[in-house]
């Protein structure tokens, strides 16, 4: 049991230093006041495809891997309660 304690501990540290680094480097997507004064387009190219873009892409990844690091802190806390 502790190989595996061993083992989702260094998943964990490795998901939450990507997790840190992919939340760093993303772009802010809110557009503030500025979008409302000037009136923002939503049916153009780029965001019709934004999710095959660098910046949907990270954001995509930043889901996958918060709901994995979410999963193994529940099962890490599951295990050591055991």
């Amino acid at each position: 049991m502790e190989i595996v304690k061993t083992i989702l501990i260094a998943i964990y540290m490795i998901i939450a230093l990507i997790l840190i680094i992919l939340t760093l480097i993303q772009s802010k997507e809110d557009a503030g006041l500025s979008s409302t004064i000037t009136g923002s387009s939503t049916s153009n190219f780029y965001e019709k495809n934004k999710g095959r873009t660098k910046e949907g892409k990270q954001k995509r990844w930043t889901i996958i891997l918060s709901i994995v690091f979410v999963i193994l802190t529940i099962s890490l806390g599951i295990i050591y309660m055991v």
